[in-house]
């Protein structure tokens, strides 16, 4: 199951091979005894490599189960102290990766010498159990109340732009003065156009932005606020290096916007695995500590 598992995941008996650490003939044959075992054809050669066929599919989603449990098991008996092993997968948001997942990285493959991440960066949400992503970590409201999530962190959200862009447009006083200004819009779940600030004891104004540009991923989004195209409204998450060097400014101190949630996000109806869980409350502890 484990070399099946493998050769899935790597679409090659020779990629499989090498994390095995043994020949690839070994791997094709132990596939071929497994073949054998289960009387039905698993995998298929395409010009892309190695594909599951409709039962390979199923194989899969059962064998990589029961490995994880069997991981587990190890563990338990073991110590919870025990390096983890196999392929951890990992997805969020381009923007997010690149500022806060990726740069910690090492730090967790450190920890784990014989673990292998493969990480998925995309602003869409993937379908986890079809892309075989064991954690994801999403932004703001999950809209899928079949997820099993539980939020690990939390955001400021801020009305940030480029010193040059404020020195010569100006710096609004209040969110009703945003409506002159030019905005650069996040079109993505978690963006838009209207916004509700609130300050104090229940003073609150809402207001639509009025933009030229729109992106729908964060990169796009960064880099037209520091080409002074702009104001944006966005998590300080996205802008944290930016927020300290000065190279954006926050506006409009005053006025709170509805913070953003960040989840870990694991495949429903799969048994959440160990190092899935243990990456997600690394994370966690990363951005509490800054």
């Amino acid at each position: 199951m484990d070399a099946f598992v493998r050769v899935v995941d790597t679409g090659s008996f020779t990629d499989a091979a090498r994390q095995l650490r043994v020949g690839q003939p070994a791997v094709s044959k132990l596939i071929a005894q497994l073949e054998d075992h289960v009387a039905v054809k698993l995998l298929l050669r395409t010009t892309q490599g190695l594909k599951p066929t409709e039962a390979g599919e199923r194989f899969y989603e059962h064998a990589k189960r029961a490995l994880e449990y069997s991981e587990e098991a190890d563990l338990a008996a073991r110590g919870s102290g025990t390096a983890f092993t196999g392929r951890l997968r990992i997805c969020a948001a381009v923007t997010f990766s690149r500022l806060h997942v990726v740069p910690r990285l090492s730090t967790f493959l450190a920890m784990h010498p014989e673990l292998d991440i493969e990480a998925f960066l995309d602003d869409r949400n993937l379908d986890l159990v079809e892309t075989g992503i064991d954690v994801a970590f999403r932004m703001g409201d999950l809209a899928d109340s079949a997820l099993t999530a539980r939020k690990i962190g939390e955001s400021k959200r801020v009305v940030v732009g480029a010193p040059d862009y404020l020195a010569k447009f100006g710096e609004p006083t209040t969110p009703t003065e945003l409506a002159s200004h030019e905005a650069v819009i996040y079109d993505r779940r978690g963006g838009g156009i209207t916004w509700t600030f609130t300050r104090g004891a229940g003073e609150s104004e809402t207001v639509a932005l009025k933009g030229r540009v729109r992106f729908t991923a964060a990169e796009g989004v960064r880099e037209a606020v520091f080409a002074g195209m702009g104001l944006a409204v966005g998590s300080t998450w996205m802008f944290a290096p930016e927020l300290a060097s000065g190279e954006v400014r926050q506006v409009l101190t005053e006025w709170q916007l509805p913070p953003v949630s960040l989840w870990a996000v694991f495949p429903s109806g799969r048994k959440v695995s160990a190092k899935a869980r243990a990456f997600a409350d690394f994370i966690e502890k990363e951005l509490a500590t800054g």
